[in-house]
């Protein structure tokens, strides 16, 4: 199990999308260790900590000594603890980024593409845009974390820059892409005509870059491809809701996932008293079970319609369809497609290998790490 640690609510910038309510509460560094040990579990060879807030860089104490702490218990529990932060980048500095690299903590930068679409929404609490700072830290960062991933939001106000922003991105030297939709965005006819267009425009690069050989990883098109590839499998890869990754508030009540920290009626334990096993079976069995408006759908099987923290986002419940998520399903999947089958059919090898060989992430570390396929080491 991996677990999520909401070190504050607090947060140095103000984003016109963001869903937390950015009270002033700070996770202990006791009570970090203990999400940590409950993570762990018995007998589980790997556990994932990913710090998270707010702005989880105003604790940097915290994870400081959480990391540490794990390190220490690594031994004694047969476990290894594998790190991620989640920032807004605009605290990194050349401390935090030799300290991430030492203990091998994975630096995941949120951030809008173009300077148009980031500062439309990633601003100070002073209305300052935040675009130049991170201009300074993004040739550092993928010096110390070459794989370091984007965390992208797209807006029906920005959209219009979605394809840009990523090969802006691409030319900084990013290669890792995680990007979603603010499902509870304004969108309209408009708005969702201009999202084709910029998938299809995605489309053609991500097509452009495989023929390349070049490592581009694009999570809209990759989830997708791995539908079709894996069928009733990918079944069982969708959203897990509070079975693989739980979520901690600051003050240890646990959580499904992220977006649901601080809503106590969908609490499913404490750091203390351990995972009210009950509750999260029934809040699981809520999130996967049918829904009304996707009968008779043939794309269902595919669809991430079992997301109950993006459902809850937008409608309030688990078991409602956010009617933009069901929007973007249906329009991403036949350009997914269009794109899987034509690199599949000129049997493009670095398409193969992506999606069909187990082992390929492996084999590309170590491609990178030795030099070889045209790669630096």
């Amino acid at each position: 199990m991996h677990v999520t640690l909401h070190l504050t609510n607090a947060c140095n910038l103000a984003c016109g999308y963001c869903y937390e309510c950015h009270q002033k509460a700070y996770m202990a560094a006791e009570t970090a260790k203990k999400a940590a040990l409950l993570a762990a579990g018995k007998g589980q060879s790997s556990c994932g900590i990913v710090f998270f807030g707010g702005e989880p860089l105003l604790c940097r104490d915290v994870i400081y000594r959480t990391a540490a702490a794990c390190r220490d218990m690594e031994n004694a529990l047969n476990t290894r603890f594998h790190f991620k932060i989640t920032t807004n980048g605009t605290l990194l500095d050349r401390e935090f980024l030799d300290y991430s690299k030492k203990n091998r903590i994975l630096i995941a930068l949120s951030h809008d593409g173009t300077k148009k679409a980031h500062d439309f929404f990633r601003r100070h609490k002073d209305g300052r845009g935040s675009y130049d700072q991170l201009e300074s830290v993004t040739e550092e960062l993928l010096a110390a974390h070459p794989y370091a991933p984007v965390m992208m939001t797209v807006c029906p106000e920005t959209v219009g820059e979605y394809a840009r922003g990523i090969k802006e991105l691409w030319n900084k030297g990013f290669r890792y892409f995680i990007c979603s939709l603010n499902y509870a965005g304004a969108w309209d006819k408009g708005t969702v005509s201009q999202l084709k267009s910029q998938y299809s425009e995605l489309a053609e690069f991500y097509y452009e870059m495989t023929c390349r050989e070049e490592k581009f990883y694009f999570s809209p098109f990759e989830v997708k491809i791995a539908s079709w590839i894996k069928g009733d499998a990918y079944c069982h890869e969708r959203c897990e809701l509070g079975l693989k990754q739980i979520s901690v508030a600051p003050d240890g009540v646990l959580y499904p996932c992220t977006q649901f920290a601080g809503h106590s009626s969908y609490a499913i334990g404490t750091v203390d008293e351990g995972i009210d096993q009950a509750k999260r079976q029934r809040l699981y069995a809520q999130s996967r079970g049918d829904k009304p408006e996707c009968s008779g759908c043939a794309g269902k099987q595919r669809c991430n319609c079992t997301c109950g923290c993006l459902n809850y986002q937008v409608t309030g419940s688990v078991r409602q369809v956010a009617p933009m998520l069901c929007t973007h399903e249906r329009l991403i999947l036949p350009i997914a497609d269009k794109l899987a089958a034509r690199l599949y059919r000129q049997r493009n090898g670095m398409f193969i290998q992506k999606h069909y060989n187990d082992m390929f992430p492996l084999i590309s570390l170590v491609e990178d790490k030795t030099g070889k396929g045209g790669k630096e080491k």
